[in-house]
């Protein structure tokens, strides 16, 4: 079986957007042990823990996040929320060590991703724990997995900008109400540690939503041009942007060389970082908080060439997703790596819905999901419209908790635009480790193409291949090494049509 063999184009093209990002960063080195930014006045601050790094006093946030409760949570409740907390700091090469005290008596705590292997040290209401490298940490204390605690280490920084370079929109460390900002070739939007963006709606509404249509105001920011960068330590928080408004955080479109780099988001009202139409895309150690309906992470559309890496993303809609909407160009060579997702509603890695021009070499790997409590599968390709999507990798990835851990389908939806359908060939699923959710039955229903439909209560994640016809199939599927509670998944853990061919178990 000859499967996989258009994946040598990818290797090529990635390895040109290695190369761009590395050549447009000098190495420095980093003296520096570890670095905290003080909180701006006026920001209200979590009261839920106190955290020190290497003895220093860590300025601890908090924002909404999706409720607890299932059933309005996977109905995009916007009543109903709670709050996490989060900080953040910069660390050099040596370890640091890293104290969070909790208002009560710690009985228990978990740090995840599990796969970092971290132990942390109880003592009354008190933990403390080494982290090693940069990464970012998800803390729960006595059980509780809702409102948890988030501390994101980042790397030091390099080559910081200047404040006086006329290419440079620089926010320094402070409060800043900002509109929608435009970035034009060449320029550096940097955000200072301890810079706090309030996105906010012009006054002049009409003016606002002229731009993208009714009920969306443009973006935060816009990017349109070659070589543009958004970077630094400081937070963008949307959430003065009101419920019924939709906006993009950061939008490129028609660009190329793109870098996004750093920066914390919190509470966005829409897609919070959609790629369209463009070329060579960075996405880097970006930190995302959502809890709005479509408050997807990042959704790259007709777009070639793009690295997402060291993230993490909490959001109530999709984490990283791959679309291509009509007459905006293919899609090829996208990379996902080492990101860590907790996926609150829909998907944390995908293709789909909406996929009208070709989708190709797409690879998701070295991944942790630590969280998967929506209604709909953690690794997808969901696909309702009639391009074809083809050498596709799903590599290296833990789902700590799956309801639904992987799916291929072709049909119709509410998203569905066309009337053809398309097809998906050359699928690798490889060293995935998941273990099941505990069984819900609160969950009260999902959907699978137009109906919604009762969950079907099982003892294990649930998998599936659905092609739509003939004409319109999945072809080429490997598993090879998936593992399920312990066990390798065999054939008769995965319903599959008679519209799915070409189907190994390795």
């Amino acid at each position: 079986m000859k499967l996989f063999a258009g994946r040598r184009k990818r290797t090529l093209s990635m390895m040109m957007l290695v190369g761009w990002i590395v050549g447009g960063t000098a190495c420095q080195q980093q003296e520096t042990k570890v670095k905290v930014y003080a909180a701006p006045e006026g920001i209200e601050l979590s009261a839920a823990y106190q955290v020190t790094v290497e003895g220093q006093e860590l300025a601890i946030f908090k924002t909404k996040v999706a409720t607890k409760d299932p059933v309005p949570r996977l109905n995009h409740s916007r009543s109903r929320f709670g709050f996490a907390s989060f900080g953040s700091f910069d660390m050099g090469a040596e370890a640091v060590q890293v104290t969070v005290t909790y208002p009560k008596p710690v009985d228990s705590v978990k740090i995840l991703p599990s796969s970092f292997g971290i132990e942390p040290t109880i003592a009354g209401n008190t933990v403390s724990f080494e982290v090693a490298q940069p990464q970012h940490l998800t803390i729960e204390f006595n059980g509780d997995w809702h409102e948890s605690l988030h501390i994101f280490a980042n790397p030091m920084e390099q080559n910081v900008p200047s404040s006086d370079d006329p290419n440079v929109i620089y926010y320094g460390p402070g409060v800043h109400e900002v509109t929608h900002v435009e970035v034009k070739d060449g320029q550096t939007v940097y955000l200072a540690g301890g810079a706090y963006l309030r996105a906010v709606v012009d006054p002049d509404e009409a003016k606002m939503e002229k731009v993208i249509g009714q009920n969306q105001t443009p973006p935060t920011f816009f990017l349109e041009g070659t070589n543009m960068t958004i970077r630094g330590r400081g937070i963008i928080d949307q959430s003065a942007i009101p419920k019924k408004k939709r906006r993009y955080t950061i939008f490129a479109q028609h660009s190329d060389q793109v870098s996004i780099e750093g920066v914390t988001i919190v509470d966005p009202s829409h897609w919070t970082i959609p790629l369209q139409a463009s070329d060579n895309l960075h996405v880097d150690n970006v930190k995302i908080i959502g809890w709005r309906g479509n408050s997807d992470g990042v959704d790259i559309s007709n777009s070639r060439t793009a690295l997402v890496e060291n993230c993490f993303m909490r959001t109530l809609d999709d984490a990283v997703v791959v679309k291509s909407f009509p007459g905006k160009g293919e899609v090829r060579d996208i990379h996902t790596r080492k990101i860590v997702v907790w996926n609150e509603l829909a998907h944390a890695l995908s293709i789909g819905a909406e996929i009208h021009e070709n989708v190709s070499n797409i690879l998701f790997e070295d991944c942790d999901v630590i969280h998967d409590v929506g209604r709909e599968t953690a690794l997808r390709i969901y696909h309702c419209d009639d391009a074809l999507i083809s050498d596709v990798t799903f590599q290296n990835i833990r789902v700590e908790e799956a309801r639904r851990l992987i799916s291929g389908w072709i049909g119709k939806t509410r998203w569905t635009e066309s009337e053809e359908r398309g097809n998906v060939r050359n699928v690798l699923f490889k060293d995935i480790v998941a273990t099941s959710a505990p069984i819900d039955t609160t969950l009260t229903g999902f959907q699978d193409g137009t109906d919604w439909k009762p969950y079907i209560i099982r003892d294990h994640a649930s998998m599936q291949l659905i092609g739509f016809d003939e004409e319109h199939t999945i072809e080429g599927v490997v598993f090879d090494n998936v593992v399920l509670d312990g066990k390798k998944v065999t054939a008769d853990q995965v319903k599959i049509n008679e519209f799915v061919k070409d189907v190994n178990f390795e």
